[in-house]
């Protein structure tokens, strides 16, 4: 374990003042990874999938995407930087008078220093998330920079939006900040669960026996605080395996997983990032914008949650995975379908007869999907296909959307930043089916 700390400058209310704080960065916190039977099978099979003899090499090849992430990651302060500089160019078609005046009253340009300040320590999180990496999936720091050189020759620039994204999906997962937005969804998804259990124990199900827990699939998991909240708030009763295509996501869950706090390390501070200093709109202080966000916000339960990384509907299409799940949950997940169709046959084939469906969130269709589903129509073919939805538990969350239909709606904020002055909530869909 090592832990290096750094110097940060925090900006406070205007006039500018620079107060010096620290925070330290804890890089292989834990002794060692997960090591259960599951932990060590699913990163056995990762490791051959990610393997360049499988497969055809081209950008949809793991390895290829894993190399992108990182590249995106080692590259954040560059990309950011040239951002940044962009924005001063702009700066200077303001007149002199108005600069003065600029200056003058909020020190405007005092606000590119303290963003460079930060991007570099964002980019010395960035670093530590891109060395675990190479060390969790057996990358040599030759290779990332044999595909970096073979990017640049192809003028290929790293990736910026991912990056960006997945940091603030820090504060989204695992920073108090986030946890408005967790409050509006996890909860309700919790009691589904409970009364799914409850459910099983009063039919003499063999899950009765607490030793034989009910296997529980999370796609689309992004930074995997659901499924942890899960393992940690039902205790045995569930096997948690969360799942997630984004290369970007899984590089920084990994990191998470590997830097958690054991009961012996409480003491360690976390770790600090910045993650809204790339946008300059929306905020009401710029101390707002330039602050720094501890993560994570609590431990996770690295033993109970098992990562399968990979495209949902392939990395779930064997036949020892057909019928073995007892519930999927779907959290903000099933409108990033490219085939909305693709994703719900997926659904239906992992689960067990008589097992679960549980979906929390809105149907914000993405770029070319190939159908493009109302409320209506995905209640309707879900039903053609074998659910029947169940009424979601009293109390459980949300009022009736459709007369008739077993489907609630859920007022759910999604923005990263709950101090911003702009606001995106949908009125999410949650809904309990089961498969016949």
């Amino acid at each position: 374990m090592w832990a290096a700390t750094i110097w940060a400058f925090v900006l406070l209310e205007w006039p500018l003042r620079l107060q010096q704080t620290v925070f330290t960065v804890v890089e292989n916190a834990t002794s060692e990874l997960p090591s259960t039977h599951r932990h060590v099978a699913e990163k056995d099979s990762l490791l051959q999938r990610l393997s360049r003899t499988q497969g055809h090499w081209n950008e949809h090849h793991p390895r290829y995407r894993l190399l992108e992430a990182l590249r995106g990651f080692s590259s954040y302060a560059e990309t950011n930087l040239a951002e940044l500089d962009h924005l001063k160019g702009l700066y200077r078609h303001v007149s002199k008078r108005q600069k003065a005046l600029l200056e003058r009253t909020v020190s405007y340009s005092s606000k590119f220093t303290s963003i460079s300040d930060l991007i570099a320590k964002n980019q010395d999180i960035c670093d530590a998330i891109v060395q675990n990496a190479l060390d969790f999936y057996h990358v040599d720091r030759a290779e990332l920079d044999r595909h970096k050189k073979e990017m640049i020759a192809a003028r290929r620039p790293a990736e910026k939006v991912s990056v960006s994204q997945a940091l603030k999906h820090l504060v989204r997962d695992w920073g108090d900040e986030g946890a408005s937005e967790r409050d509006a969804a996890f909860p309700c998804i919790i009691k589904a669960l409970g009364s799914i259990l409850v459910r099983a124990q009063s039919h003499g199900s063999h899950h009765d026996d607490f030793h034989q827990p009910l296997q529980v699939l999370l796609p689309g998991a992004g930074l995997g605080r659901l499924g942890h909240h899960i393992s940690q708030s039902l205790g045995h009763a569930f096997q948690v395996t969360n799942n997630e295509w984004s290369m970007y996501q899984n590089v920084v869950y990994r990191f998470l997983e590997n830097t958690s706090p054991t009961s012996q390390q409480q003491q360690q501070p976390p770790s600090t990032v910045y993650p809204f200093i790339d946008s300059w709109s929306h905020h009401s202080t710029t101390s707002n914008m330039l602050r720094g966000v501890s993560f994570p916000n609590t431990p996770l339960h690295v033993g109970g949650v098992v990562l399968v990384e990979g495209d949902f509907t392939t990395a779930f299409s064997s036949e020892q995975q057909m019928g073995y799940y007892d519930v999927v949950v779907t959290h903000f997940f099933i409108d990033t379908a490219r085939n909305l169709m693709s994703y719900l046959d997926t659904i239906f084939r992992v689960l067990k007869p008589g097992g679960h469906w549980v979906n929390f969130g809105p149907l914000l269709y993405g770029s070319a999907p190939f159908v493009q589903l109302s409320l209506e129509e995905v209640l309707a073919v879900s039903e053609a296909m074998g659910f029947r939805f169940d009424h979601v538990p009293d109390g459980c969350c949300g009022v009736e959307t459709l007369p008739g239909r077993k489907a609630c709606g859920v007022e759910a904020a999604y923005g990263f930043d709950a101090r911003a002055l702009t606001k995106n909530a949908y009125d999410a869909q949650l809904w309990v089916a089961r498969r016949d």
